[in-house]
């Protein structure tokens, strides 16, 4: 089977019809930064390629720190005006951009499809939990402002590359909504086209949106520690978090912290091995790549030999490939697992450490082979990793410890309760974990001793929509929880004695 690329799909069909609907932020050889309310041609430009094919991609305007306290500066400015705008004219326009992303839906998906390689499915959910998400807070709005202001100063988003619209773009026009000018990076590794569109779409509704590119070392001073900026949400790894978060501890800045943690599949005393093969699967989506992925399975070793048995066949149907090559023009995109990783680098990294890991002792389970994926002739496949599955990675490798953020599993056996717990809680917190047991009382009795925000009977957890609340246990979260009424408190405020639920410095409270 010889595979095309879908007519009409190309990078250069998305480009152009980004100059079509943004001439202002796409010029025929650029994209430009938005700040102080203008679009600006500046920042030195960075190549970029794709992780589909490594084909170039638009250049990533990286502005420097003066110029970043500028815009920080300016949008203190935008903040004051804005605060004073009438909740009902705020949701007005808030409506309105809601109603441009709707008209743009597919081109976003395009984009990221080419940008972050998220197979077809995937993209087009991005965008629409965003526009979904956002929708319901227009609606919910009123209530959960009653009684708070907004923050003195704007918010600054600095996110990872993985989720740009239902992370990024959904949490500023959620902190918009409450009455705050946002200002979001973009991240380095992929995004920079889907959110200049999403942020074109914002401006022209009038919303004090802000969108700068840089590098962290060169932006963190006026995006972090700047005395303008109100709150800090930082979404990524450990280590540059805990930089942002030593930073907003010293200030005593408010912040919401989401950073990386193993989360765990425990499995004790269970039986439905039918539905765990459908779960498994599922948990490759976007290889991975996901806060909320899981990596770990931590097995009861008297039935390890039942749940390989139900293990292989779910990780052995896992498709992946190029996300929008197909058979014919006419063909649908394929409904593809995972596309590439975020680059070639991640792809050789995470290959390097599953070789070291095999080199040590692990036992490889399963090896997935790059020709069982979907590419085109000739493709660069340098960014693509095929499912990996290890027994008993060595606890000197990063596998053992750490969120590969790739399609890597680690499975570890336990013969105690004692064993599975600590197994579960290896990275010292986490967002998401799930036990499955058809002991209820077991489960009744473990999952408080999980050190996870969300625990889940025999079935996965999410990072969660609308009314579901969202945060981390351990070092995986700092700062104030989010989701539902938590994200529009923990960007206003209320009386001065409140205390938000989240982990701080000093105290940690759990929703109520």
């Amino acid at each position: 089977m010889t595979l095309i690329l879908k007519p009409g799909t190309a990078w250069s069909d998305a480009w152009r019809r980004c100059v079509e609907v943004a001439p202002e932020a796409f010029h025929d050889d650029r994209v430009l930064n938005y700040w102080n309310g203008r679009w600006q041609a500046d920042g030195r430009l960075l190549p970029t390629t794709s992780p589909v094919d490594g084909s170039p991609l638009a250049a990533l305007p990286r502005l420097d720190a003066a110029s970043a306290h500028l815009a920080v500066r300016a949008s203190l400015d935008q903040h004051r005006a804005w605060r004073e705008v009438p909740l009902a004219d705020r949701k007005a326009r808030v409506s309105a951009t809601l109603d441009a992303l709707t008209e743009h839906r597919e081109l976003l998906a395009l984009l990221l499809v080419w940008e972050i390689g998220k197979p077809w499915r995937l993209a087009q959910a991005d965008v629409d939990r965003a526009i979904d998400g956002v929708r319901w807070y227009v609606g919910e709005i009123d209530r959960m402002v009653e009684g708070r202001t907004p923050l003195p100063g704007p918010v600054s988003n600095i996110a990872s590359w993985n989720y740009p619209m239902s992370v990024l773009v959904h949490a500023m026009l959620v902190q918009a909504l409450a009455g705050n000018a946002v200002i979001a990076k973009t991240p380095t590794d992929g995004g920079l086209a889907c959110l200049t569109l999403a942020t074109a779409l914002a401006a022209r509704e009038g919303l004090p949106v802000t969108l700068v590119s840089g590098g962290g070392g060169e932006l963190s001073e006026a995006l972090v520690r700047a005395p303008e900026i109100g709150c800090v949400s930082f979404v990524g790894g450990r280590d540059a978090g805990g930089r942002v978060a030593a930073s907003v501890a010293d200030l005593g800045k408010r912040h919401i912290l989401e950073q990386e943690g193993l989360n765990a599949w425990g499995v004790w005393n269970y039986t439905d091995w039918p539905t765990l093969t459908g779960h498994i699967r599922k948990t490759f989506d976007y290889a991975k790549q996901r806060c909320t992925a899981y990596p770990r399975f931590v097995v009861q070793r008297e039935t390890f030999d039942q749940f390989l048995t139900a293990y292989l066949p779910g990780v052995q149907a896992v498709t992946f490939g190029h996300p929008l090559a197909v058979e014919h023009p006419d063909d649908d995109l394929p409904e593809l697992d995972f596309g590439p990783l975020i680059n070639a680098a991640k792809a050789k990294e995470l290959g390097d450490l599953v070789s070291e890991a095999i080199s040590r002792g692990a036992v490889p389970l399963h090896h997935g082979s790059l020709a069982e994926g979907r590419f085109l002739p000739g493709q660069d496949t340098s960014a693509y990793l095929p499912p990996v599955t290890l027994l008993n990675p060595p606890s000197t490798s990063p596998l053992h410890h750490a969120e590969p953020f790739g399609p890597v599993d680690t499975l570890v056996l336990v013969d105690t309760e004692a064993e599975l717990l600590a197994a579960m809680n290896a990275s010292n917190g986490a967002l998401v974990a799930t036990l499955a047991t058809d002991d209820q009382g077991a489960f009744d009795r473990l999952a408080p001793q999980i050190r996870a925000f969300k625990v889940g009977h025999s079935k996965p957890r999410s990072r969660g929509d609308r009314e579901e609340l969202f945060g981390g246990f351990g070092a995986s979260w700092r700062g104030a929880f989010v989701g539902g009424e938590l994200l529009v408190r923990a960007v206003t405020e209320g009386a001065a004695d409140e205390r938000l639920p989240g982990n701080f410095p000093d105290y940690r409270l759990q929703p109520s």
